[in-house]
């Protein structure tokens, strides 16, 4: 199997699986807000500039209705950005100097 294939593979099998199993993610804080939310000062957080600004707000795509839905949408957007990103660092780096 050639390079070029198996990332075409691994970068569909991210894709899919951002999709399919986001949307399954547990809803519960994770550790940190857990802890905040436990000693009483969760309240007292305030977000950062950069994540006043983000497109997407707590892993849902804004405007759809179905929960399930702006998840898995988040999910697949964050993979390509991703995917998206790796692929320009990988091309610059190959870049003759």
């Amino acid at each position: 199997m050639t390079i070029r294939r198996f990332s075409i593979l691994a970068a569909a099998l991210a894709v899919a699986l951002a999709v399919a199993v986001s949307p399954f993610a547990s809803s519960s804080p994770d550790g940190l807000e857990r802890v905040a939310a436990d000693r009483a000062f969760l309240d007292q957080g305030r977000l950062a500039p950069v994540q006043e600004r983000a497109p997407i707000h707590d892993y849902a795509l804004p405007g759809i209705d179905d929960p399930r839905v702006a998840t898995g949408l988040a999910g697949l957007a964050g993979t390509l950005t991703v995917l998206g990103l790796g692929a320009l660092v990988v091309r610059t780096r190959q870049s003759p100097a």
